[in-house]
């Protein structure tokens, strides 16, 4: 990127005015970056969840956010994969969103907890069928002796299932309860503005860190 885009796209960036809620800092900059995705295709809701894996070393992948509320953020995946194993064993994780063309970076620290059962049907029956079938069809992080061995599983999913497909009992929501979010803005001269907002008694407080 020349330095003439770069500069671009950092008049995007800058934290000139929050607000006191991050959970509404963080809605605004979601719309933004998905309003100026320069590609149809860009998924804006990607983002990285780490975890601690049961090995003791940190483990990160990317999901993708579903759902935005006042408690907190929602991804939905299956609970006896690795990172379902993961956060029943340490609810603590992280989520870090990143959005180039923007020159943005959101981080988020805070406690897992599974949604509701009824929350969770609801999501998986909104899910197109090739993906329902899938969620059936796939031991998700379980050794498999080559990939064609998942296409077997998915006719078998086709034929089990020929009308509706129910969601499965090991596959659900989670909600990332935040406690701590960091906003970070890029500008040039590396003089990035960073502002993190942590949770308190009485709502959320906010300070200015170095870059």
């Amino acid at each position: 990127m020349s330095i003439d885009a770069m500069r671009r796209v950092f008049r995007h960036a800058p934290l000139t005015q929050l607000d006191a809620d991050p959970l509404h800092q963080f809605d605004q900059w979601f719309r933004e970056a998905r309003d100026a995705s320069p590609v149809d295709w860009l998924e804006v809701n990607a983002m990285t969840l780490s975890t601690l894996g049961l090995d003791g070393f940190p483990k990160a992948r990317i999901v993708l956010l579903k759902g935005l509320d006042e408690r907190g953020f929602q991804f939905f995946t299956n609970y006896d994969s690795d990172k379902g194993k993961e956060l029943a064993a340490n609810p603590n994780a992280s989520l870090n969103f990143y959005w180039p063309h923007l020159a943005r970076q959101v981080r988020v620290e805070g406690r897992v907890e599974k949604v509701s059962r009824e929350e969770s049907e609801a999501y998986f029956a909104s899910r197109p069928r090739g993906s329902q079938l899938g969620a059936w069809a796939s031991a998700q992080s379980e050794a498999i002796d080559t990939p064609a061995v998942l296409d077997g599983q998915l006719e078998a999913a086709e034929a089990r299932f020929p009308g509706t497909v129910p969601c499965p009992p090991h596959w659900g929501g989670y909600l990332l309860v935040p406690q701590r979010i960091e906003f970070w803005a890029g500008r040039e001269n590396r003089l990035h503005h960073r502002v993190r907002y942590e949770r308190a008694e009485k709502g959320w407080q906010h300070q200015w860190l170095s870059p």
